[in-house]
């Protein structure tokens, strides 16, 4: 099963040089090595935006190109539209992102890896399904 693992996750990848990583990255990697990884156009958008050092920025953007964005289909983009009004008449607040994270969960039946805790308030309300990272 693919499983689509979301910009916090990434971004301790790719920016944390010291000190031991998070189970999530090693989930990560993980599922790389299992050709079970997705990621969609938003999220890689997110993992680049704010890297000022253009070295930076085109090292972390080399690494990500190995991985093929899915496309995204317009039915999901509405379903993403209704998880965001359905949120906010809940008072439940969410970036545009995180919302389009979930419908592209609900729609193709993939699971979501994040260290975000705003997914578990989501969960109550979209049928998402949330993965936790393997115990090594």
């Amino acid at each position: 099963m693919k499983v689509l693992v979301d910009t916090d996750v990434w971004s301790e990848a790719l920016r944390k040089k010291k000190g031991k990583k998070s189970t999530y990255v090693d989930e990560l990697i993980d599922l790389i090595q299992e050709g079970r990884l997705e990621i969609i156009g938003p999220i890689r958008m997110e993992v680049l935006s704010g890297i000022r050092d253009q070295e930076v920025f085109d090292a972390f953007s080399d690494k990500l190109a190995a991985f093929f964005d899915r496309l995204i289909e317009s039915e999901v983009y509405v379903l993403a539209a209704k998880f965001f009004n359905l949120s906010r008449s809940k008072g439940i607040q969410g970036s545009n992102t995180d919302f389009l994270i979930c419908a592209c969960s609900v729609y193709w039946g993939v699971p979501i890896l994040s260290k975000d805790k705003d997914y578990l308030l989501y969960r109550k309300h979209f049928p998402i399904e949330l993965i936790q990272p393997r115990k090594k």
